[in-house]
């Protein structure tokens, strides 16, 4: 049964699909149909998509410290990357949270792995971090609030306030994957190693693009004495490595 609070909200402040202006939701179902999830798992730093089963990165790869991604889908979709732009950037839709979280959800029960945050090991969700600063300009961490929905779905310990952006960075678009690295050198600390160590993390952000954002972070919570890191984000965009 609808409240009677979602009726007047509904009423005052009715809401538009974005993609074919149906009115009722931010994304109607129909539309929320056509974005194609993704079946399997990919090293997330071959520029191509390279399909990995047990490891989540390919032989090239696993001198990275990021142990695997999780992506729901392509950022090259045109409405996925409409939700996540207008989700971050203005107008600020914190409402499309449940939406994009619900496209990682979908995706951990279409590749069936579900049980990695139900296999008995020691893990936790938390999201990639932002400065203080942008945050409060903005009102919310995007990567947070898709977290904490993933996190209350799978029944798996979050956090919020471990690893900690203490660095003001330049905006990643537009720089090259050396650039990227460099700009985000020491941003990253752990408020209470305690939290982390022995434990299988899965570190949330929106895109995953060059990887220098995960990669960072998965350095500094290995060094916290993380067992594993492993990437979940909405999307991943490919690129050229």
């Amino acid at each position: 049964m609808i409240s009677p609070k979602k009726i007047i909200l509904s009423a005052l402040f009715p809401q538009f699909c974005l993609n074919c202006d149906k009115e009722g939701a931010l994304l109607c179902p129909d539309c929320l149909a056509l974005i194609e999830i993704t079946d399997f798992i990919f090293c997330p730093f071959c520029g191509k998509p390279n399909r990995v089963f047990q490891k989540g990165v390919c032989p090239d790869h696993r001198s990275f410290r990021l142990d695997g991604l999780y992506f729901a889908a392509s950022y090259q979709d045109k409405l996925v990357k409409k939700m996540i732009t207008q989700f971050k950037y203005k107008p600020y839709l914190k409402a499309l949270a449940p939406t994009l979280a619900f496209l990682i959800i979908t995706h951990f029960i279409k590749t069936k792995n579900t049980m990695v945050f139900k296999n008995g090991e020691n893990s936790a969700i938390i999201p990639v971090p932002l400065h203080k600063a942008k945050k409060r300009k903005r009102g919310y961490n995007q990567s947070e609030l898709i977290a904490e929905i993933v996190a209350a779905y799978f029944q798996t310990p979050f956090s919020s306030d471990v690893l900690l952006k203490i660095k003001k960075t330049a905006p990643q678009v537009g720089l090259s994957s050396q650039e990227r690295a460099k700009n985000l050198n020491g941003v990253f600390a752990i408020k209470n190693p305690a939290q982390i160590a022995g434990k299988k993390i899965f570190l949330v952000d929106d895109v995953f693009t060059t990887g220098a954002t995960m990669e960072e972070a998965a350095k500094i919570l290995n060094a916290a004495g993380a067992r594993s890191v492993w990437g979940i984000t909405v999307a991943r965009e490919p690129f050229d490595p």
